[in-house]
């Protein structure tokens, strides 16, 4: 149940932010970019990509506008990766609810990143 309740809380979350497609779009670099910020080597993240995408863009707006460092970004991507490769392809539900949780503390803390320094996520 407490599963199900972090979907929903992500859910919601998700939806009061909009990012841009896995291509990018003006102003705003693809995924694949995103990750090569880090590593030369993308991920591939199946059906969590826009996700994913749209949380290591929240927390590159934090980065570009000086609340997260690069070195910070970085590994937030990594943790990211290290999870997902672990967990989240796990035909084990309790295996792959942990995944489900650990992304959905993640989303949540790039959304309050992104929110200390983009006023357009305060003004509602």
């Amino acid at each position: 149940m407490r599963g199900l309740l972090m979907i929903a809380a992500a859910a919601v979350l998700a939806g009061c932010v909009s990012s841009p497609s896995l291509e990018g779009t003006a102003g705003a670099p693809s995924f694949d970019a995103l990750q090569q910020m880090c590593s030369p080597q993308t991920v591939d993240y199946g059906h969590d990509a826009q996700s994913v995408y749209a949380t290591f863009f929240d927390a590159y707006v934090a980065t570009r506008r000086g609340r997260l460092s690069k070195e910070d970004f970085c590994a937030f991507q990594a943790s990211i990766a290290q999870r997902h490769a672990s967990e989240a392809t796990s035909s084990d539900p309790k295996v792959r609810n942990q995944w489900v949780e650990f992304f959905a503390e993640q989303r949540a803390n790039a959304i309050s990143w992104r929110a200390r320094v983009d006023p357009t996520l305060r003004a509602g």
